[in-house]
């Protein structure tokens, strides 16, 4: 099942959006860079030990804009394969996510994702 995750001008170019999707168990992080006009998509994992990648929301690149940033452990990935340059996970790669352009939206399927996270615990209701 497809999932508009948001329109693709809401990605500057050189830059970075995060998304947690639910999925049929729990929830999955996802990164969207695009750089050069074109849309990369990984899950939001690093593979070293599982945190998420981001210090802030939407952040995922180094100063630079060139590569993607592990905010744990300064590990470095490039953009265009998730390859590990640079870090405790050299040679390791992000895990890339399908993602459908079109209509000027990014899709997802939601089947195809992993559960990262558990589900979202609902607020407790007032006076229950």
């Amino acid at each position: 099942m497809d999932k508009k995750i948001c329109d693709i001008n809401d990605i500057e170019d050189n830059g970075s959006v995060g998304f947690v999707v639910d999925t049929k168990d729990g929830r999955c992080g996802l990164m969207l860079i695009r750089k050069n006009g074109k849309v990369y998509s990984y899950l939001n994992s690093c593979p070293h030990i599982g945190t998420p990648l981001e210090l802030q929301p939407n952040r995922f690149l180094d100063r630079s804009g060139q590569h993607i940033l592990c905010s744990t452990h300064g590990a470095l990935f490039q953009v265009e394969d998730g390859l590990c340059i640079a870090g405790p996970c050299v040679d390791d790669k992000l895990t890339p996510v399908a993602v459908d352009i079109r209509d000027d939206g990014v899709y997802v399927n939601v089947m195809e994702l992993p559960t990262l996270w558990p589900p979202r615990i609902p607020p407790p209701t007032l006076g229950a």
